[in-house]
């Protein structure tokens, strides 16, 4: 599939691996063009379309709607928080078995996938909650689990 790719694909590509993040569509955009190689911003969503299909890059959706994209590399599970922002990646997974049972029952090749528990941090949470019930509803008041395979 690699000789498919257009210049466009290539240079992006090519930006991913260097980051040590995941990165948003406008963050590529500007470091293409500090590098002379400017590309547009649709061309760039394209590109990047293109190479979530053939499985290279892998896209997490911020709970603030902001699409982050990186190379496919271990899948990366995350606590974040709702007030902040700030995230917290976890290297344990948690469901991995459960990807390979997913593969075998249904015949599906899959590239990678997300989990994400939203909450809040130590530092967000309310002063008030000093007892360890109230602390237990605080964490699992928000919590969302994403296989994101599509995007």
């Amino acid at each position: 599939m690699k000789s498919d790719r257009t210049r466009s694909q290539e240079r992006i590509l090519q930006l991913l691996k260097q980051c040590d993040r995941a990165i948003s569509a406008q963050d590529i955009y500007v470091e293409l063009r500090t590098r002379d190689r400017a590309v547009g911003l649709a061309t760039i969503y394209r590109a990047l379309e293109s190479l979530k299909l053939e499985g290279v890059i892998q896209c997490r959706t911020l709970p603030t709607g902001e699409s982050l994209y990186s190379c496919v590399q271990a899948d990366r599970h995350h606590l974040t928080c709702l007030q902040c922002g700030q995230s917290i990646a976890i290297d344990e997974c948690p469901v991995e078995q459960l990807e390979h049972r997913l593969e075998s029952l249904h015949q599906f090749k899959i590239y990678y996938h997300t989990l994400e528990f939203f909450g809040v941090c130590l530092t967000c949470a309310p002063t008030e909650v000093d007892n360890s019930d109230d602390r237990t509803q605080v964490t699992k008041l928000h919590h969302h689990h994403s296989h994101d395979r599509s995007n």
